[in-house]
């Protein structure tokens, strides 16, 4: 998934000009730190599938992680820095270590930190993004 978020972003830098790709990943990144303050929400009972549990989980990990927040990123992050495997094995990299951490420190974490307030830190560091991102679509 990083890589294929990579190579779109890689794409899309190629076509679209730094000062419009500045303007754009400002926006973006607005609007994920907009999305981080809304929390998730358990849908409806899933249905059972015909192609069995595995090819059906695997499907829709794959197109529910495509547009999950951080495969955006991933490809705000290929279009701005143009480095296919440099961003894939960032991103690769800190969602492993993450997701480590999380695991390692959640239950700890979980009794003393309110979620909202993991919520807007993650909001916040997404809008500094953008006000990087808009102070150097001025150049």
């Amino acid at each position: 998934n990083h890589a294929l978020a990579a190579t779109v972003g890689v794409q899309v830098a190629a076509h679209v000009s730094p000062r419009a790709m500045s303007l754009a990943l400002a926006v973006l990144f607005v609007v994920f730190g907009l999305w981080t303050l809304r929390p998730d929400s358990l849908d409806d009972a899933p249905q059972p599938s015909r192609y069995g549990p595995f090819l059906t989980t695997a499907a829709l990990f794959f197109l529910a992680e495509m547009g999950d927040k951080t495969q955006l990123a991933t490809v705000a992050l290929a279009s701005r820095y143009r480095s296919l495997v440099s961003v894939t094995l960032g991103t690769t990299a800190g969602m492993m270590l993450s997701d480590g951490l999380a695991v390692w420190l959640g239950d700890r974490l979980a009794a003393r930190a309110q979620a909202r307030w993991v919520r807007v830190g993650a909001a916040l560091l997404f809008f500094a993004f953008a006000a990087v991102s808009a102070w150097d679509a001025r150049r």
